[in-house]
């Protein structure tokens, strides 16, 4: 005969099936592969700054206090140093032209050792950004590692009166192309939408047209 099931049996019966549930899920876990994790967003690699007509440079010779000046870079992209008459410098990095430097200089003095430091940024032409139409202040802006949009808008005074913000282009060359995208200046500084916020590269130009009554 069979005897009724008591309380406490039903009781361990319950657990035992909570228990064998729980390990089957983890045996379903464990067997189910791993989530793909999204792709890293593509990161922008920064070359080392490039000098561009009226950056100011101080040209250090060590050992020779009588040739550390402090120099602009012409607008022909040239710099001129006691000794030495004029060494092209624009498009080159700090580094380049330092070597440049100490070749010249050996003519005059023995093992010459040059730094270059920038004191004063304008860059290359080719790497400025330049913003054109109804910014506040339209202007070429030299590029700065990390630049955002929001960046640019903030160094041009923001967007003029009569500014179309959601109808800007951003031109951009990239691998030989001109790209054209649309931007949104107004969402981004009149409501804060991060997301119009996009990170800039060396070159590009910001349209920004006018509004249509």
């Amino acid at each position: 005969m069979n005897m009724p099931m008591s309380r406490r049996n039903l009781t361990d019966l319950g657990r035992a099936l909570l228990l064998g549930a729980f390990l089957s899920l983890l045996a379903a876990c464990a067997s189910t592969s791993e989530v793909e994790t999204p792709p890293a967003p593509e990161q922008f690699e920064q070359s080392e700054y490039r000098l561009g007509p009226g950056d100011t440079l101080q040209v250090f010779v060590w050992n020779h206090p009588e040739l550390t000046v402090t120099v602009p870079v012409r607008p022909d992209g040239m710099i001129s140093t006691p000794l030495i008459a004029g060494v092209p410098a624009e498009g080159k990095t700090a580094t380049q032209l330092a070597k440049d430097l100490e070749a010249a200089l050996a003519e005059y003095v023995r093992n010459p050792t040059v730094s270059v430091m920038v004191t004063s940024f304008v860059g290359a032409y080719a790497d400025q950004i330049r913003v054109v139409g109804q910014a506040a202040e339209p202007r070429s802006l030299p590029y700065r590692a990390n630049m955002t949009l929001l960046d640019v808008m903030i160094a041009v005074g923001g967007l003029a009166e009569f500014a179309a913000g959601n109808r800007a282009v951003l031109v951009r060359q990239q691998d030989g192309k001109t790209t054209r995208t649309t931007v949104r200046l107004r969402d981004l500084l009149d409501k804060g939408d991060i997301s119009a916020n996009l990170p800039m590269r060396p070159g590009d130009v910001l349209i920004i047209p006018e509004s249509r009554f």
